[in-house]
């Protein structure tokens, strides 16, 4: 390969915003599914996060799928999939069928989420792998800004159903892309998944300072950011909380972008996540020290040094692992870790804050941020 896909990076980082729609069709429009089950109660909340849940018992085992059956098969599968539940979606299901909807989506994301960095990599010379593993990092985060800026509206013009065949059409759009521009996969290789095998390459994946790197660092990351995008903006004043919510994601991925990949460059993945826990700790204590004003401004620092962690944390998977096959396991690692960061942390963070009031979230910072520090610390002395 004598130059970047750039144009199939692309292509698979609307297939990453596409999964992230999976959450984000949902999640922004909660209060608008609400009435459509008005016998729900509390388990509403599984409508969102039993896509998460999916993938903290099989996050790992659907790295192990990809490298077996072949990061191509999986990825246009899964979108398929994944159109074809949107479309059911549609007809507003009861609340049981719904939530097994969901669980058979928690499925399709989590193979979209564990390809894609492994075929990014494959596209991707050496020295744009910051670039482009950085931009796949920003999925999440701009797919829910979109969702936002367009996916509520015409929820709340058109119905909720509109915008689940909407999201059905893209993904769609999507596998018929990827099926046009990715190599094909060669033959599956190695053995049948069983159950001893799939704890014995668990055990692997978590022993090596290589494989598991990547993700014993995101989890810190996914503890705090997705708790702080859910809860900070309703920590500082109520004129400012508008403002806050929007920027927050926003300050993230331009971090990531443009900074983060420079960086990357510069000191190396590791270092950079290293660096990006580093600026959490600084901008927790500022964030302590702060009021009025000034906490929106140590919120966007919290922002951007988080978004920093987000980039290498992904930048870092080809950096430390050179085989299709690990990658597709360092993906499985994270999107395992990832899922359990994100189902944690604002619960954690909501019972904080209602005992401490704002200055929770310097206490619930601080001890994360020093944790991602450590680990990778410990990790790269491993590795040495």
């Amino acid at each position: 390969m004598e130059r970047t896909r750039w144009g199939v990076v692309l292509a698979l980082w609307f297939a990453g915003l596409c999964a992230a729609g999976q959450f984000a069709k949902v999640g922004v429009i909660f209060a608008e599914l609400a009435p459509l089950w008005p016998e729900a109660g509390a388990r509403l909340g599984l409508v969102v996060s039993v896509v998460g849940l999916v993938g903290i018992v099989f996050g790992t085992t659907a790295g192990m799928l990809v490298a077996r059956l072949g990061a191509r098969r999986m990825m246009i599968g899964a979108l398929l999939a994944g159109a074809v539940l949107s479309a059911v979606q549609v007809a507003i299901l009861p609340l049981g069928w719904m939530i097994a909807s969901r669980v058979a989506e928690g499925f399709a994301h989590l193979a979209i989420v564990v390809a894609g960095p492994v075929l990014i990599g494959a596209v991707t010379l050496p020295r744009d792998q910051a670039a482009t593993m950085t931009l796949w990092s920003t999925f999440f985060g701009v797919a829910f800004t979109l969702t936002a800026a367009f996916g509520l509206p015409f929820a709340q013009s058109h119905g909720p159903g509109a915008l689940f065949a909407a999201h059905a059409g893209l993904m769609a759009c999507a596998a018929l892309l990827l099926a046009l521009v990715l190599p094909q996969d060669g033959p599956p290789q190695g053995a049948r998944l069983s159950l001893r095998g799939i704890l014995r390459d668990h055990g692997r994946i978590y022993a090596s300072p290589r494989i598991a790197a990547p993700a014993m660092g995101f989890v810190f990351y996914t503890l705090m950011f997705v708790a702080m995008l859910t809860l900070v903006p309703g920590l500082v004043a109520h004129e400012h909380r508008a403002l806050t919510a929007a920027l927050m994601p926003l300050v993230s991925i331009g971090a990531s972008l443009l900074l983060g990949v420079v960086m990357v460059r510069w000191i190396g993945a590791v270092a950079v996540v290293q660096a990006g826990f580093g600026l959490t700790i600084f901008a927790a204590l500022v964030w302590w020290a702060a009021s009025g004003v000034a906490l929106v401004l140590a919120a966007m620092a919290l922002s951007m040094a988080l978004g920093l962690v987000q980039g290498a944390s992904f930048a870092a998977i080809p950096a430390l692992n050179a085989s299709r096959e690990d990658r597709a396991m360092a993906a499985g690692a994270i999107a395992q870790l990832g899922n359990l960061g994100t189902t944690l942390g604002t619960p954690v963070l909501l019972a904080m804050s209602g005992a401490w009031g704002p200055a929770s979230l310097a206490w619930f910072t601080l001890p994360l941020a020093l944790a991602g520090i450590g680990v990778h610390q410990w990790q790269r002395a491993r590795r040495g």
